[in-house]
């Protein structure tokens, strides 16, 4: 499964507003009329399901090549044609303005002042509108800072978050599930940026006292590793034990297929006697799909399970679970938010369908389909899935996400008080079933 940690957080870009364009030229018009081209004939040749659900999608064509053709604007055409994309009712499906997919392939060396991956290492979280630090990297500037989970973004550099917010509200009403992650990596965006500036952030602290600091960016937590054709990326994984007898393990992407594998190794060999597990995927956007089925076969032991099926056009791909020679068979926690996709939500919920987990936290992002970009005569970027997925239980995930078992939400009061309630949840779980 491919990953593109940008793709979603560069989709928020059509839900702010841009400047005033000036009018185009005939030679803009046609390229947007051969990017309208390029993009029908793209999902009528690669989309998973040849009759596209039923959609006449030569009607689609001829209804809207012409108001691509009188376009004025570049905003105008982008429009035409995610008004066509709108029609298949699918995520994974849109169009990038091209300042925007230029951003995204930016590396240090086309950049003399280095890619911008760095950030003062805060995560947070849109909960009831309002932009909470949920956790603070340890060692991080603004760990330094005395920055703390609870604490409200109020202004990122000057500039207030709540309008943009609002847009991207707005702007996802057909697709809810995707709230919660899209508002999250604006506010990354926001504070990301080169290794070494500074960004300034206002907070809200504890006391409900406004308080301007700059922070310097810098790196990500983790080593900088890369697999296959995909760019490099940070990974980093973390395994301790709660409680303290329970086995907890949390990373921040399904990458780095030998690190990741080990540490899960590590972690369930410590743990023979443990009275229970917890694999922590808040916040996972995803990552190579087959590492799914590669953590699942250290908690079964079963033979013949799946986590679910992949379609894509003309073949099926099944999410085969081969057990590992000496498993963890005892209770077994996944913790989700709105912010859990991808390989993430194949996991949790091929898992919580063989009915070998208990899924505690909120609802995941419901953005499971391997999606890839390509760029459009225009400039514009488009992604455009390539697959569809079905959980083990015949469910699919995109667009509806993972249900937990047991819906547990951040507040503003108990992270302030340094409390993870979902966490809490899974602990007590764990311990009710020793009774």
């Amino acid at each position: 499964m491919q990953l593109r940690l940008a793709a979603l957080a560069l989709l928020l870009s059509g839900a702010l507003p841009s400047p005033a364009q000036p009018a185009l030229t005939p030679a803009q018009r046609q390229l947007n009329i051969d990017s309208f081209e390029m993009v029908w004939q793209t999902v009528r040749d690669k989309h998973w399901d040849p009759k596209l659900g039923g959609l006449d999608w030569q009607a689609i064509h001829d209804e809207l090549r012409p108001k691509v053709e009188k376009a004025a604007t570049l905003d105008e055409a982008r429009a035409v044609m995610s008004d066509m994309l709108g029609r298949l009712k699918q995520t994974h499906f849109g169009i990038v303005p091209g300042e925007a997919y230029r951003e995204m392939g930016s590396s240090a060396a086309d950049d003399d002042s280095g890619p911008r991956d760095a950030s003062p290492g805060i995560d947070a979280r849109v909960i009831d509108s309002h932009v909470l630090v949920t956790s603070v990297e340890p060692d991080s500037p603004a760990a330094a800072a005395g920055v703390k989970p609870g604490w409200e973004i109020l202004r990122i550099d000057g500039k207030d978050l709540a309008p943009g917010l609002a847009k991207i509200r707005d702007s996802l009403s057909s697709q809810p599930t995707l709230l919660d992650l899209l508002q999250a990596h604006a506010v990354t965006n926001r504070l990301s940026g080169h290794a070494g500036k500074p960004v300034e952030v206002q907070f809200l602290d504890g006391r409900d006292k406004k308080v301007s600091i700059k922070l310097t960016r810098a790196r990500p937590r983790g080593q900088l590793a890369q697999f296959g054709n995909l760019p490099p990326l940070h990974f980093w994984v973390e395994s301790r034990t709660v409680k303290p007898n329970i086995g907890y393990v949390r990373f921040n992407l399904f990458f780095e297929p030998d690190s990741l594998i080990a540490a899960f190794q590590q972690a369930v060999q410590a743990c023979r006697n443990c009275d229970g597990f917890i694999v922590d995927l808040r916040g996972n956007p995803g990552g190579i799909g087959g590492l799914a089925t590669g953590v699942a076969g250290w908690f079964t032991d079963k033979q013949g399970q799946h986590l679910g099926s992949m379609f894509l056009r003309g073949a099926t791909i099944k999410f085969a679970v081969f057990p590992r020679a000496e498993p963890f068979l005892g209770p077994l926690a996944i913790l989700v938010d709105g912010c859990s996709a991808s390989t993430s939500e194949v996991f949790a919920g091929g898992m919580k369908d063989l009915g070998r987990a208990r899924i505690i936290g909120t609802r995941t992002a419901g953005a499971a389909l391997p999606s890839v970009f390509t760029r459009l005569p225009n400039g514009d970027g488009f992604q455009y899935a390539i697959a569809n997925y079905i959980s083990a239980g015949g469910q699919p995930l995109e667009g509806f996400g993972v249900t937990p078992d047991q819906e547990v939400k951040l507040t503003r009061h108990q992270l302030l008080q340094g409390q993870d309630p979902v966490l809490d949840a899974a602990v007590s779980w764990i311990e009710k079933q020793k009774q």
